[in-house]
């Protein structure tokens, strides 16, 4: 078998799409050694060196960058017909839009959410994103798509398509190995507070970061001076974030920090004393893995995906009510025995999404 992999969307930024990539497949170049996958890498960045040297994977280095929509469609309008001419692929796996079907075997179109078609933006934005989604799920041969919630909605707007539900995985084994002495030396390098909330999420409008200030800001009026350490990547929400820092004079409470290594978010999750997920919409939420794995406690915003991955134990709050939110983190923090109960609970569920489960119902796609 040949499997074709299009992973020019992705770059070295960590995200939970390269994650979900890195995991997934490294898990199926080794389960299926007589199976050739072939990576087909941006130009600005070299891909296929997070799998080493192995025997099955073969690596394309395409003209196409990994940086905006746009530009891959235009660097890529001339590559992909010559290139895909070439191979013969069983499967063709593409991971973002529009699809770039393979003249040969079956096309996979791996979707993460749609949040384009029904939130933010112009109404136009929204239009011509679901016209574009729409057209390349009618062209793929099988959808995947990492949520039974999100199958829905992908159902909703594109009925009778064919779909596969893959959840995202987390490798456990990496928040099982941090130790006392990796915690304090990081704790001490990123100078966290001794008792912090944490929050762990790209800075854009749908993470919610705002309300969650807002809340702190409340528990603060109310003499529960806590601390917040928000870790992510900046999708150019972060000047909003420190300004309403500074505005609500909470900038000797809030820490934001980027660029932090896979150790040191580990460490993060396993200082804090409770870990907060305001978002308003995900397609999954592999933080919440990470927050099981690290055996921290957790309360989460009251969305269909996330009763999904905790099969409803879990702590939830409306994620457009800031007073509902600072009670539950102020409740979590000063009631322990259902948060102990939970984070059992959490370090149980968090196996039912190892690389090698996930793995395994790849394969059982490959095989339909």
């Amino acid at each position: 078998m040949k499997v074709g992999l299009n992973a020019t969307c992705l770059n070295d930024r960590p995200s939970g799409a390269k994650q979900r990539f890195v995991g997934i497949y490294s898990e199926l170049i080794k389960c299926l050694p007589d199976t050739e996958f072939v990576i087909y890498e941006p130009s600005d960045c070299r891909i296929g060196s997070w799998f080493g040297e192995v025997d099955n994977v073969s690596v394309r280095c395409t003209p196409i960058s990994s940086e905006g929509r746009l530009q891959r469609l235009m660097s890529g309008f001339r590559y992909w017909g010559q290139a895909l001419a070439r191979e013969k692929f069983d499967f063709f796996e593409d991971f973002h839009l529009p699809l770039i079907k393979s003249p040969t075997g079956r096309t996979l179109l791996t979707i993460h959410d749609i949040r384009g078609v029904n939130t933010g933006g112009h109404v136009f934005s929204r239009v011509a994103y679901k016209t574009a989604i729409g057209q390349s799920i009618r062209a793929a041969d099988r959808v995947i798509t990492v949520s039974e919630t999100m199958k829905e909605e992908i159902l909703h707007y594109f009925p009778d398509t064919p779909i596969s539900v893959i959840y995202n995985g987390l490798d456990s084994y990496g928040f099982a190995s941090v130790t006392e002495s990796d915690m304090a030396a990081i704790g001490q390098k990123l100078t966290l507070p001794e008792e912090f909330l944490l929050a762990v999420g790209h800075f854009e409008e749908r993470k919610n970061y705002s309300r969650l200030i807002e809340a702190l800001s409340i528990l603060h009026d109310r003499g529960q001076r806590y601390s917040l350490v928000i870790i992510g990547n900046d999708s150019g929400g972060k000047t909003v974030l420190e300004k309403q820092i500074q505005s609500l004079n909470l900038s000797g409470y809030v820490k934001i920090l980027s660029g932090l290594s896979d150790l040191e978010v580990r460490c993060a999750y396993k200082l804090c004393s409770l870990f907060v997920f305001p978002s308003a919409y995900e397609g999954f939420g592999i933080p919440i893995l990470e927050a099981m794995a690290a055996g921290c406690p957790m309360v989460l915003s009251d969305i269909a995906v996330f009763r999904e991955i905790t099969q409803n134990q879990g702590i939830f709050f409306p994620y457009n009510d800031v007073e509902v939110m600072a009670y539950e983190i102020e409740n979590s923090l000063t009631s322990s025995v259902e948060q102990e109960r939970l984070v059992k609970y959490g370090q149980e569920r968090v196996k039912d999404f190892s690389y090698q489960k996930i793995a395994a119902q790849m394969v059982s796609v490959y095989k339909d």
